[in-house]
């Protein structure tokens, strides 16, 4: 089933108990309400969470120009950059670092990075993100168009269930962890 921007938008303004809208771009307060939030809180959303749907690779060529000092080579970020999912394959962190719209890195190039893209096609979003999103998006509205604290605090708790149940279900990805060797286990095999 094709979703669409204004689904979503709807979809928050439904959990406020709000009039819809037939657009962004109407001639409405929800209209102008929801597109003056939507595109932040969708990136906001994005970057706060490792949503596997959302995740990217992608193999950078280093600039030509460099840091200006240090020993590090600069890398500019990919056009759909949100956030660097800071381990490799083995899950051990690496050594980068955001500057001014670059990665500086020690690592020889080209360098092979994971990084949270900025997905802006509804189609694309994974059902939980939609759910998230549109609660989000409710909460980040809400005084303005009802005018209600109380309500504001509903939607809050609600989106708190809604990344919950990302979680559980796989649609927000944490990489398993490594636990540090002890030396009592060790001693033991």
């Amino acid at each position: 089933m094709a979703i669409s921007n204004v689904a979503i938008a709807n979809g928050a303004l439904q959990k406020l108990g709000a009039k819809r809208i037939e657009s962004l771009t109407q001639d409405h307060p929800n209209a102008r309400s929801m597109a003056a939030a939507f595109d932040g809180v969708r990136d906001a959303l994005l970057r706060r969470y490792d949503w596997s749907f959302a995740i990217k690779r992608d193999s950078i060529a280093a600039d030509g120009d460099g840091p200006t000092w240090g020993d590090w080579n600069r890398y500019g970020l990919p056009s759909d950059y949100i956030r660097l999912l800071r381990d490799d394959e083995s899950g051990y962190a690496v050594d980068w670092k955001i500057e001014g719209g670059y990665i500086l890195s020690r690592d020889a190039a080209p360098l092979e990075i994971r990084y949270i893209a900025r997905i802006t096609d509804p189609n694309l979003f994974d059902a939980l993100f939609v759910e998230a999103f549109s609660t989000k998006l409710a909460a980040e509205t809400c005084e303005e168009i009802t005018q209600s604290t109380s309500k504001k605090a509903g939607v809050d708790k609600d989106f708190d269930d809604v990344i919950a149940d990302a979680r559980r279900s796989g649609a927000i990805e944490k990489a398993a962890q490594e636990f540090p060797e002890d030396s009592w286990l060790t001693a033991r095999l």
